[in-house]
């Protein structure tokens, strides 16, 4: 008797709907970190768009507004990310400036 092999079960929502070329991409995916990759893909996007849609205005102004968003989300920092900033920027200042002599800084 022959056994067929069943694939294991895929984990997570949308795996069970791709392929594994996809699930293998869907993986890597996973382990980028910050926007940098996505606001560089969508400017390349939006280059495109303005060579090869020149008279789609409304369309490049749908794609600017999200690069737009996606850029002010990867450069804000949260009260908590500020209030962490100073204090690492106070004790930098205080573990170092004040051991060199530079007092006057921390105030």
């Amino acid at each position: 008797m022959v056994k067929s092999r069943k694939k294991p079960a895929r984990r997570g929502f949308y795996l069970p709907a791709l392929d594994d070329v996809a699930a293998l991409q869907l993986e890597e995916a996973r382990g980028v970190e910050g926007l940098d990759e996505e606001i560089a893909v969508l400017r390349l996007k939006l280059r495109e768009l303005l060579q090869e849609q020149p008279g789609e205005f409304a369309l490049h102004l749908r794609a600017a507004s999200v690069l737009a968003n996606l850029v002010r989300v990867r450069y804000a920092v949260s009260k908590e990310g500020k209030k962490g900033l100073k204090e690492a920027i106070t004790r930098v200042l205080s573990e170092l400036a004040v051991p060199l002599g530079v007092k006057a800084l921390i105030k």
